[in-house]
């Protein structure tokens, strides 16, 4: 292994350095773009009890906002909750718009990782190349099986470009997608709980018959939620 990497030359290096970068940000991704990091189950229905039951305190909102950014974004719809739908609407997308940017961090640096280990890849392998033919205008072709392993420690690096390249691109549209699926349904717990707030009857009524166990029980403020 250790030689594959010489025969590719200064180029592996920052190929090397590009595929544990790749990793890193993958694992960091999968784990903070986890469904109940972001979604917490359930919470949009409780948000929306206590909009039916008034129970709109700072401290409610404050914990609201740190719970998720689900939870950053309701909150942003509760504080704005005195002002027209059109000023409320407004505020929720600018929110929503600082939260996919916090959502979609790293992903750019995914990208770059994706577009530049084959060029990388790439470059090495021109570089061997011409430095093995430098070598045979100087000591003539020799033997033909030389030739050709030459050729093929010159092709580590494409390969090797290739390899930091593909699960980075893959990474960067999965996790692409999933930002864009959570986006949605934090649009439609938004928009719900918009409806809540204008005092419509049907909304209104089911949060209070959601509230009813609750309400037996003694409301609590949002948890945590439980850490995968």
């Amino acid at each position: 292994m250790w030689e594959l990497v010489k025969a590719g030359g200064w180029p592996m290096l920052p190929l090397i350095v590009l595929g544990v970068l790749g990793v890193a940000i993958i694992l960091e991704r999968l784990w903070t773009l986890r469904r109940n990091e972001v979604l917490p189950p359930g919470l949009g229905q409780e948000v929306r009890s206590w909009a039916a039951r008034g129970r709109l305190e700072p401290a409610h909102l404050q914990t609201l906002r740190d719970n998720s950014p689900l939870g950053a974004l309701l909150a942003a719809a509760l504080e704005a909750r005195n002002r027209p739908r059109e000023q409320m609407r407004e505020r929720i997308e600018d929110t929503g718009r600082h939260l996919v940017h916090r959502m979609e961090r790293y992903l750019p640096a995914l990208s770059t990782i994706a577009s530049a280990g084959p060029l990388l890849g790439l470059l090495g392998t021109v570089i061997g190349m011409i430095q093995m033919f430098l070598g045979l205008m100087d000591h003539g072709a020799g033997d033909v099986s030389q030739l050709a392993g030459g050729i093929g420690k010159a092709l580590v690096c494409t390969a090797t470009g290739m390899a930091v390249a593909i699960p980075a691109l893959i990474a960067h549209r999965y996790f692409r997608a999933r930002v864009s699926g959570y986006v949605v349904e934090m649009e439609k717990e938004a928009a719900a709980l918009m409806d809540a707030l204008d005092g419509r009857p049907a909304v209104l009524a089911a949060a209070a018959a959601a509230a009813k166990p609750a309400d037996a029980k003694g409301a609590a403020p949002v948890q945590q939620p439980a850490r995968s």
